[in-house]
């Protein structure tokens, strides 16, 4: 295999084993096209991209995943009309689901951005608006309706009852 392919899925391996708990799944990528600068600590798959591992999904038109200065995983940022993060933890029923026309999952964080036209699904709750954010580990969502350079975003909230 290509040096420079396997420098781009080693890429995917750290950010989506670790919100996916399953670092020995294998992982698995779909896109028309790679561009990958090993300088920068960039991979950018553009075309329909389609990146699994274990639980976790996302989707987008162009994804790129970004090193920081240290050589680790810092961010993978999904664009598109309706860019898609899905996780399934462990100890919950059902997944979180998040669609936007950016979505930046932040690894260190274990932070979610869902930007513009922002929608959230978790345990049956659902929050649309300008932009969210869900804090994986705390299970926290915080909405805003404001998007830079975009009209304001009315939030919405429909919460379930408790069981």
């Amino acid at each position: 295999m290509n040096a420079f392919i396997r420098t781009a899925l080693f890429a995917l391996a750290v950010p989506l084993s670790a919100a996916a708990q399953t670092s020995q799944a294998p992982i698995e990528v779909e896109a028309d096209q790679l561009d990958l600068d090993q300088r920068a600590g960039t991979a950018v798959y553009s075309g329909d991209v389609n990146i699994r591992q274990g639980n976790m999904q996302l989707r987008g038109d162009r994804v790129e995943i970004i090193r920081n200065d240290a050589g680790e995983l810092s961010r993978a940022i999904a664009t598109g009309e309706r860019a898609y993060l899905r996780n399934q933890l462990d100890d919950q029923d059902a997944p979180m689901e998040g669609w936007a026309r950016r979505v930046v999952y932040h690894v260190a964080e274990r932070r979610v951005e869902l930007i513009d036209q922002a929608e959230l699904t978790q345990a049956g709750d659902q929050f649309t608006g300008g932009r969210l954010e869900y804090f994986i580990d705390r299970e926290v969502v915080q909405a805003r309706s404001d998007v830079n350079g975009s009209e304001s975003q009315r939030i919405r909230m429909t919460l379930q009852p408790a069981q």
